[in-house]
C-alpha cells in the first residue's frame, strides 16, 4: 500500500506556483518591507488588529459567542462559532508566535470550518508572551481542553472532538494532546488539523536557513517569537517545548497542511512522518508557493485547504 505521505516532487517546482499565489506573496513582502524596523510586541499586536501587517483585518462574525471558564491563573475566554447542525466540536488554538493574535481574529476561518466540517469551533484565548512566558500558554490550552471534554457534551450536544490550529497554534495543539495523554491518561480527540505548525523551537533547517525575506515569517522573526515565549535557558529539546522530539504514539489522525514558501516548511515535513512512524494516521497536504498563514487569506489555495480539512473531519470526527 503506498504511503499517504508520498510527496510529488512537482509540488516544489517553482513552475507549479499559481499566478494568484505569486501575486499574494509579492503583496505580503511589499507590505512587510514597508513596516518600521524594531517594532515591539505590543506595537505588532496593534498593527495586526488594524490590518497593517501581512494581512488585512478579519471581519468579526455576528454568529460568534464568547464564554469564560476558570483557568490556572484566572478566567479564560473561549470564542464559539457553531454550524446549524454540529457533528462535533473543533478545539481551535490560534497562531501568532505565542505573542500576538486572538480568537476573534480568525472568525472567517472558523466560520468556514464550522460550516464545511459541521463542527462547533471553540477557540481559546490563551496567555501570551512576553508578559506570560512558557508554560502559561500551554497551561491555559490544557485547562481549556479539559473543560471542553468535561462540559462539551452537555453544553454543545455532541460527543466527538477535534483539535488543531495554525503556526504556534499547531504547536500548542500537539503539546495539549501530549499533556492529555501523559498527565491525564486521556486520548479524547479523534482528529487533528495542524496548519504550518512550529514543532522544533530550536529551529528546523528551513527556518534557520530562510534568511531575511519577509514572507510573513523570516529567520529573525522566528528567533524573536521563540525568545518572547521561552524563558532564558529553556531546553528546546524538551518535548513539552518542541513536540517534534516527543513520543507520538497513541495520537489521533492528523492532517498537516503547509505551503512550499513557508519558513516552517520542514516542521511539517519532519513531523508528519514521525507521526506516521509512531503508528498514527498522518496525511500531508503541500501547497505550491503558499506562504505561512495562507489559510487566513481568501484565495483558491485556502479554499482547497479548507475543503481538505472538511473531508478529513468527516472521515475521522
Amino acid at each position: 500500500m503506498p504511503s499517504p505521505l508520498l510527496i510529488d516532487p512537482a509540488l516544489f517546482d517553482p513552475a507549479a506556483i499559481p499566478a494568484e499565489t505569486r501575486a499574494l506573496n509579492d503583496e505580503i513582502v511589499r507590505r512587510l518591507n514597508a513596516e518600521p524596523t524594531g517594532l515591539t510586541v505590543p506595537e505588532i499586536r496593534a498593527r495586526r488588529i488594524a490590518g497593517i501587517g501581512a494581512f488585512p483585518p478579519a471581519p468579526k462574525s455576528p454568529r460568534a459567542e464568547t464564554i469564560t471558564i476558570d483557568g490556572p491563573a484566572g478566567l479564560i475566554e473561549l470564542r464559539v462559532i457553531a454550524p446549524a447542525k454540529p457533528r462535533g466540536v473543533f478545539f481551535h488554538i490560534h497562531g501568532g508566535g505565542w505573542s500576538i493574535g486572538a480568537p476573534d481574529q480568525n472568525d472567517p476561518l472558523l466560520e468556514s470550518i464550522a460550516d464545511g466540517a459541521g463542527l462547533t469551533c471553540v477557540s481559546v484565548k490563551y496567555r501570551l508572551g512576553p508578559e506570560h512566558p512558557y508554560p502559561a500558554g500551554p497551561d491555559d490550552c490544557e485547562a481549556a481542553a479539559l473543560w471542553l471534554l468535561r462540559e462539551g457534551p452537555k453544553r454543545f450536544g455532541v460527543e466527538h472532538f477535534a483539535i488543531g490550529g495554525e503556526s504556534a497554534g499547531g504547536h500548542l495543539a500537539v503539546v495539549t494532546l501530549l499533556r492529555l495523554r501523559d498527565k491525564h491518561k486521556l486520548n479524547p480527540f479523534s482528529a487533528a488539523f495542524l496548519n504550518y505548525g512550529c514543532y522544533d523551537l530550536g529551529m528546523t533547517p528551513s527556518a534557520r536557513n530562510w534568511g531575511p525575506e519577509k514572507l510573513v515569517l523570516n529567520t529573525a522573526a522566528i528567533v524573536a517569537f521563540a525568545k518572547s515565549f521561552l524563558p532564558p535557558g529553556t531546553n528546546t529539546f524538551d518535548p513539552d517545548v518542541s513536540p517534534l522530539y516527543a513520543n507520538l504514539s497513541g495520537l489521533p489522525p492528523a492532517l498537516f497542511s503547509v505551503g512550499t514558501r513557508d519558513a516552517l516548511l520542514d516542521d511539517s515535513l519532519f513531523m508528519a512522518p514521525r507521526w506516521l512512524a509512531a503508528g498514527s494516521v498522518a496525511d500531508l497536504a503541500v501547497y505550491p508557493g503558499a506562504c505561512h498563514g495562507f489559510v487566513s487569506v481568501p484565495f483558491r489555495q485556502r479554499n482547497e485547504a479548507l475543503k481538505r480539512i472538511a473531508e478529513f473531519s468527516k472521515r475521522y470526527v
